[in-house]
């Protein structure tokens, strides 16, 4: 009696052994087809995009219709004025694509070999504006820029923010250039120039047209002529050293699409044709 319930037992033990790595061998060969299966896109990805400051709400916005079109992309913005997003990848800071400005810190890229080329493409254009607190009456066109009443002029540093640089280019167009050189202070980026109007810490500043639309604190003076600075063009390119290229070529392809373009135009900014 003893002996059948060894052999039994036995038999039993033996069968859930053979039972059990046969399960194994099901879950590894589940596995490997799972492995073998699973494409590039469905690879998760950290797109950084070093785009200019007044990109933030049209970009904030377009990361939101992006999330839908590409799940497994993530985009991550790194916003500044396009001479300062210019320096940092020349020291080499971690981008995929570069979106500035104007096309002159795109072009120093260009000259140091560090886009792709072929990538380069002009895709926004946007005007200047003259810009005061919304109850402010003193100011009525740029000329009254040199009237006493006059006192703080919030820019960009012309030397890093094309914003600064363009508005520079007007006042000399007007002839007023060096009577309100005492009056100005420069902002590290245009969104810094719109906030000390909004805040009434600047009588009048110069900022894309773009910045003005967002904001309900400030009003439009004046619109820049165009033939009073250079043609305001925003180029886009992918970073020659970006490990995400097909990712940043994705993405570059949608800014494109008529749902980016759609968001762009809901801003105030003009699609260039190329």
């Amino acid at each position: 009696m003893k002996k059948s319930i060894r052999l039994i037992t036995s038999s039993i033990i033996a069968s859930s052994i053979l039972l059990l790595a046969g399960c194994g061998k099901n879950i590894v060969s589940t596995s490997n087809q799972l492995s073998e299966n699973k494409t590039p896109t469905e690879t998760n990805v950290n797109l950084t995009i070093s785009a200019a400051a007044s990109l933030k709400e049209s970009l904030e916005e377009i990361k939101t219709i992006y999330a839908k079109e590409a799940p497994s992309t993530t985009l991550t913005y790194n916003f500044g004025s396009s001479g300062t997003l210019q320096q940092q990848i020349e020291q080499g800071a971690n981008a995929d694509i570069f979106i500035s400005a104007a096309k002159k810190q795109m072009d120093t890229l260009d000259s140091k070999n560090l886009i792709m080329k072929d990538s380069r493409k002009d895709f926004l254009i946007n005007d200047v504006v003259l810009v005061t607190p919304k109850n402010s009456s003193s100011i009525t066109s740029f000329n009254d820029l040199t009237s006493d009443k006059t006192k703080i002029i919030a820019l960009g540093e012309p030397k890093s923010v094309p914003a600064g640089e363009y508005a520079e280019e007007v006042f000399t167009k007007l002839g007023i250039l060096d009577k309100v050189k005492t009056k100005v202070v420069y902002g590290k980026d245009v969104k810094e120039v719109l906030t000390w109007v909004e805040t009434g810490n600047a009588d009048a500043g110069v900022v894309y047209e773009t910045d003005a639309k967002v904001s309900a604190k400030v009003k439009v003076i004046a619109v820049a002529s165009s033939d009073s600075h250079k043609p305001i063009v925003y180029p886009a390119a992918i970073i020659k050293s970006s490990s995400n290229v097909d990712a940043a070529k994705k993405f570059m392809k949608f800014l494109n699409d008529d749902k980016a373009r759609g968001v762009f135009e809901k801003y105030g900014f003009k699609l260039a044709q190329n």
